[in-house]
């Protein structure tokens, strides 16, 4: 459920904002020992100390650019840890194994002291040799694509530094660098052609060209692939908390995706973007309309669910050809009530007859989960301001 929001400029970086959200949790909910739950941003010492240091508790994803993260891959390479099953549940399709998360913790705490616990997704190790595997193919490629271009007689690239520096950016570009070694191999041809026009003859004099063609040889640096595949599907969480399980830390990490979807209804249903308005407060107005909508939206979504929940059922056909849906969302309850119209028949400005919309049964039992009485669409004052 959103409960507060706070309008920054468009350059503000995420990593400030911390401080003052916490800040103003506190103050909302009059306590400070609640799990404050964020991405990768939180992860600095500033909003890390300021948390811990005014008694609350964090979790947070730890980034790849920290220390931290290499020497514990680089650990991996030679050291087998204590793997923890910490959560498991059936795979998404028919016959796929499960997806099982397993948890260690750091052998050594964080440069500020606190907790790191290592997880490893066994989807994520399929995601993570793929993306590489993706990343070394499009690597192979942007070579090859050079060499061509190296081969042809107008090419502008003639020079050995020229060459290293254009085979390095395109394995950069390719994200293949790491996985990637190559040198440039050089090739000096000679050709005689005549100095002036005219049949050859016994006096014809002729000069010498020299001409040098470069080509890039690459090969896979296998010992660091191998070195990088001992730690797919890996990733550090970093907590202040010393009294929660791993398993706990994984599941409060593992809920902030939701709420991550819930901000996706600004940028999908709701379209807040692009905003066509100059003046701050104006925009600050729109911002507040936005959130009481997602405010709404959210509600109107926790009603129906927890109404479901009591009423023992799995799903309602909510979805097209009246498909099952185990979780309504806000913009599909909304929808299937777009087409309710009531019409009057008017005669010289008075009301002759009323023609009151029928409902459908699917559009009955959503009333009746969110507890809106039917004859607020059909009764007799139904749409007329009172």
């Amino acid at each position: 459920m959103p409960i507060a929001f706070r309008t920054e400029n468009g350059n503000t970086a995420d990593d400030v904002t911390h401080i003052p959200t916490w800040d103003e949790l506190v103050a909302l909910v009059g306590r400070a020992d609640f799990l404050y739950v964020a991405d990768a941003k939180l992860a600095n010492r500033a909003a890390m100390d300021h948390i811990a240091g005014h008694g609350g508790r964090f979790v947070t994803v730890l980034p790849r650019s920290r220390k931290e993260d290499g020497e514990f891959r680089d650990w991996l390479w030679d050291h087998q840890p204590d793997w923890t099953e910490a959560h498991r549940r059936p795979g998404t399709r028919h016959g796929e194994p499960d997806q099982v998360w397993h948890t260690t913790p750091a052998p050594s705490p964080s440069a500020e002291g606190y907790r790191i616990i290592w997880v490893r997704s066994s989807t994520k190790i399929d995601r993570d040799a793929e993306a590489r595997r993706a990343r070394v193919a499009k690597g192979i490629a942007a070579v090859d694509d050079l060499n061509q271009r190296l081969a042809s007689p107008r090419t502008r690239i003639r020079t050995l530094v020229a060459v290293e520096a254009v085979a390095v950016a395109a394995l950069e570009g390719a994200g293949a660098a790491r996985w990637i070694s190559f040198q440039v191999e050089e090739r000096t041809t000679e050709s005689y052609r005549q100095e002036k026009r005219g049949r050859p003859g016994g006096n014809t004099r002729y000069r010498k060209i020299t001409r040098t063609h470069h080509r890039v040889a690459w090969q896979v640096n296998e010992d660091v692939v191998a070195r990088d595949a001992a730690s797919d599907g890996c990733f550090p969480l970093i907590t202040c908390d010393q009294a929660m399980t791993p398993a706990k830390v994984l599941a409060a990490y593992r809920y902030q995706p939701n709420l991550e979807r819930r901000n996706h209804m600004l940028k999908g249903p709701q379209a807040v973007a692009p905003v066509y308005l100059k003046t701050p407060h104006r925009i600050e107005a729109l911002l507040l309309c936005q959130f009481l909508a997602l405010l709404t939206g959210a509600l109107i979504e926790r009603e129906i669910r927890a109404a479901m929940k009591s009423a023992d059922l799995d799903s309602i056909p909510l979805y097209p050809e009246l498909r099952s849906c185990p979780a309504p969302s806000a913009p599909r309850i909304l929808e299937i009530f777009n087409g309710v119209t009531r019409h009057h028949l008017t005669s010289q400005g008075n009301v002759v007859q009323t023609f009151e919309p029928t409902l459908t049964p699917l559009q009955h039992q959503i009333l009746d989960l969110l507890g809106i009485p039917t004859d607020t669409y059909t009764g007799p004052t139904a749409g007329d301001g009172s």
